[in-house]
């Protein structure tokens, strides 16, 4: 029950004198006087009772009355016809899917959102010209299929696209949702990972601000729209972007919420209203609230209703009940709406049932959501939410408006179409119904004219994504000559080596200003905080205070103009923020570089599916594991340390994975990197592992380069190889390089063991390369064999192959069948992390030196090349608990 609904009017005179004496101030003195006399009022109150008495939700009516709507400034005749086209399509394409190939669509939502979607290409969403970047529109995933037909109207996707949605693989086909991946120059944004629209369109707004901050791009007035349903605003993610909109005040942003009701297998809100909650939760946060709830037929009747009972009518019922409504017919509303009071029923005593079935929701209303729209896009200070209420599969019918099912609905009887055309007056025969035409207005119709002149008023098409920018001129890699030169004896960890490669990057004359560090609350236990003074952490409202550590030489400093995106406790904020930075190049036009540094055990496993996201939008740019590996971090224990991070990033193929372990790798790799995405522009990023250990770095071997990007080199070669002594191939990778390097030294000390030592680099990228050549010889069977680029690394090296890493041994596994026949032994840290000092987890784990040098002997031994006596004695020699428990055991 609405609050102000909740008490009876003791005194109406009372009331109506004070509400008088209100808008006497208002007309007298403004309404910002009237606010701060009921503020005044409000303390009052808090001041005798101790808590906050005060409604966040206003009526469940138009925010926005009928006697403040703006004229509608298009034909809506036209609009209607053409808008019913894009229906059409929309179901058809979908039914056609389901007729020929059984893949399926979704019909419902889109019919639900036709006409938000609608109004706004008609009147607001702005395309990109030479002078202006175009605005920003997060189109809802299960929406697509309207998109498309709205496309094809234009003109930009064949009959045989249409008929290919969702097949893709060997023809030319459109993709299930919004693929930026799939579909390169039509999507702009990956949205059906329900909860990322939301959250990365808030940071895409907030990263278009920070380019104008800086400099970097002129402020144009450009807009982001997101299109959300309501459901999915129950994501903690949504929550995270309502929260970053108001706190920036982002009156760039504007959200539309479709408030149809349901999700997928019900009511969003089936015992409450949803609209309302989300009144409160947004207004709260600070945005502007604008509730589109009826349409203009329903005017009339809030007009005649002088008692209040309709509205509070409309508060009684919860959104099961209006689900239910809209699943049955204009009788049925007749005597469960409004037969709850003798007065609603003579309120509509001369409407028939049909006209009551009439009785729109605002977000089919055209005029009421270009309203909405137009107060928006003048909202400033703050961001917008359009919380429009619709239903469900509408105009579906029988079939599958307002009902539960809709969402999975993806067939309908002939009667069901012939309905649906019938509804939207569609110019389809009875003998075509059973073909399911697509429609599109007729070459220089009044339709296909007004069509094609609204989006020529508005710049040009939407979607639509361009990523052609000219190259950036990446510094060479003698640039990074004190990385590449070695620290001597004198300890360094790769995290503080990657710090010195930022910041020889951001000193660059030409890149510096377009390098983007991003961190989430931890530059200082990164070694980052130098940058503070240097750069600036970005706030829009500069620095109001003294910072605490004003007067030392790395004091917290934030200003307008700070290049570091300091994102909080907030690893979705902060990736978010990257993938915004990442894909400038096509959203702005700018190619801008991010480094986004994070605990890599709260990286890809946290926000996984914001880095597959990430891949999908064609980011580029760097993500930086810091504190990597399983025993590198000590005294942390199990939610810290990660000895899978490498899995996680080899699953998405657009990742480029390494782990290195010295500082003129991790040069190598990133003046590479900048290489392949700002020069070749190739649609890729890079995750690379850093540690915070400290140990001495070698300088770069000539001629290694090439091995350190393929991802494995010889790093040292033991004594020459004597004919019939024992050899072992041992590689490692980060942390545990340096334990392969120490086993290596036992090894030739204690057995006369020679030992080559390699570093992998890329566990990851040597298993695609060797993919890629089976896959080669495969399909080429006359043609000579392609090598894996392991096994030519091999080529004349005797002996087992031992790789030991500080992940999970499946790490380590992925070269194992491109190793030939060789014995092949992997070393891992499988199972849950520990607290304590890196030697002991190394030993619990089982990658320490003793272990990587029992685990060559025990391959030497299996391979008959030594007598098996010598692995107990190495057992016996370093002290080897044989008995102690599995670490990968639970």
């Amino acid at each position: 029950m609405n609050q102000a609904l909740a008490h009876t009017d003791a005194d109406p005179q009372e009331t109506r004198e004070w509400r008088e004496a209100l808008e006497s101030v208002i007309d007298a003195e403004g309404r910002p006087r009237a606010q701060y006399l009921i503020d005044q009022l409000t303390d009052v109150d808090l001041a005798r009772y101790g808590d906050l008495h005060g409604r966040v939700t206003t009526p469940y009516v138009n925010t926005i009355a009928r006697q403040r709507q703006p004229a509608y400034p298009g034909d809506l005749s036209l609009e209607s016809r053409i808008n019913a086209y894009i229906r059409w399509n929309a179901m058809v394409m979908v039914l056609r899917a389901g007729k020929h190939s059984n893949v399926g669509g979704h019909i419902a939502t889109y019919q639900s959102a036709a006409v938000m979607y609608d109004v706004g290409f008609e009147h607001f969403f702005r395309g990109r010209t030479e002078r202006f970047d175009g605005d920003m529109v997060y189109i809802q995933g299960h929406s697509a299929p309207g998109i498309y037909g709205r496309a094809y109207l234009e003109g930009r996707i064949s009959d045989a696209q249409m008929d290919n949605f969702r097949r893709e693989s060997d023809r030319d086909g459109l993709s299930s949702y919004p693929h930026p991946r799939l579909m390169p120059e039509f999507w702009q944004f990956p949205t059906v990972s329900m909860g990322l629209g939301p959250l990365t369109a808030a940071y895409q707004a907030r990263y278009m601000r920070y380019l104008e901050y800086r400099g970097l791009k002129a402020p144009q007035g450009r807009k982001v729209w997101a299109f959300l349903g309501d459901g999915e605003m129950d994501q903690p993610e949504s929550l995270a972007a309502i929260s970053l909109g108001g706190r920036e005040r982002l009156d760039n942003l504007i959200f539309v919420v479709n408030c149809n009701l349901q999700r997928l297998d019900g009511p969003v809100r089936g015992n409450s209203k949803v609209m309302q909650e989300l009144e409160a939760t947004f207004r709260a946060a600070g945005w502007n609230v604008i509730k589109v709830v009826w349409g203009s037929s329903w005017d009339a009747l809030l007009e005649k209703d002088r008692s209040g009972l309709l509205r509070q009518r409309m508060m009684e019922c919860v959104d099961g009940d209006y689900q239910t409504f809209k699943s049955q017919s204009g009788a049925y509303v007749r005597e469960h709406f409004f037969g709850r009071y003798p007065e609603l029923l003579a309120l509509v005593a001369d409407m028939s049932d049909d006209e009551i079935w009439k009785l729109t929701r605002g977000g089919h209303d055209p005029e009421k959501v270009y309203a909405a729209y137009e107060q928006a896009v003048r909202t400033t200070g703050r961001p917008t939410v359009v919380l429009a209420k619709t239903v469900k599969g509408f105009g579906m019918g029988e079939a599958g408006e307002g009902q539960n099912i809709n969402h999975q609905l993806k067939k309908m009887s002939a009667d069901a179409v012939r309905s649906f055309r019938d509804r939207f007056a569609l110019p389809v025969s009875d003998e075509q119904l059973e073909d399911m035409p697509y429609l599109r207005p007729a070459p220089g119709s009044e339709e296909a004219k007004y069509l094609e002149q609204r989006r020529r008023a508005l710049g040009g098409y939407i979607p639509a994504r361009l990523s052609k920018v000219d190259p950036l001129p990446v510094p060479p890699l003698s640039a990074f000559s004190s990385q590449l030169q070695g620290s001597g004896e004198r300890g360094l960890s790769t995290t503080m080596a990657f710090v010195r490669i930022l910041t020889t990057l951001l000193k660059d004359p030409q890149l510096g200003k377009l390098v983007i560090p991003i961190v989430p609350d931890e530059s200082r236990t990164f070694g980052m905080e130098g940058l503070f003074r240097q750069i600036g952490i970005h706030s829009y409202v500069g620095q109001l205070y003294t910072p605490q550590d004003a007067g030392q030489l790395s004091y917290y400093k934030e200003a307008k103009d700070g290049q570091i995106l300091q994102e909080g406790i907030n690893e979705s904020g902060a990736i978010s923020s990257w993938i915004a930075a990442g894909t400038a190049y096509a959203n702005h036009g700018l190619p801008t570089i991010p480094f986004y540094i994070f605990y890599s055990m709260f990286g890809l496993q946290r926000v996984g599916d914001l880095a597959w996201a990430a891949a999908d939008a064609r980011t580029r740019g760097f993500l930086l594991g810091a504190t990597a590996g399983r025993t590198t971090l000590m005294g942390e224990g199990l939610q810290h340390d990660d000895g899978h991070s490498h899995v996680l990033s080899s699953v998405i193929p657009s990742c480029i994975s390494y782990d290195p372990a010295f500082s003129h790798e991790l040069a190598v790799i990133i003046q590479d990197g900048l290489r392949r995405m700002y020069v070749e522009q190739e649609d890729i990023y890079y995750y690379i592992t850093l540690l915070n250990e400290n140990y001495p770095h070698p300088g770069l071997r000539e001629g290694s380069e090439a091995g350190i990007l393929k991802g494995l080199y010889l790093l040292s070669e033991g004594a020459a190889a004597v004919e019939g002594k024992p050899a072992v191939q041992l590689m490692g990778s980060g942390s545990i390089l340096r334990e392969v390097m120490a086993a290596a030294e036992l090894l030739a000390q204690d057995f006369g063991i020679l030992c080559n030592v390699w570093s992998a680099t890329s566990l990851t990228e040597l298993r695609r390369d060797g993919m890629a050549a089976e896959r080669w010889n495969m399909l080429h069977p006359d043609e000579p064999a392609r090598i894996p680029y392991v096994a030519q690394c091999l080529e004349g090296h005797r002996g087992p192959v031992v790789v030991a890493t500080d992940y999970m041994k499946i790490v380590g596994d992925q070269i194992r069948p491109f190793i030939n026949d060789r014995r092949f032994v992997t070393l891992g840290t499988d199972g849950f992390g520990r607290s304590d000092t890196r030697e002991s987890l190394r030993t619990f784990f089982e990658v320490d030196r003793h272990f990587i040098a029992l685990a060559a002997l025990k391959a030497l031994a299996d391979d008959g090349s030594i007598a098996r006596e010598l692995v107990s004695e190495v057992i016996r020699r370093y002290g080897i608990n044989a008995g102690k428990t599995d670490p990968s055991a639970v």
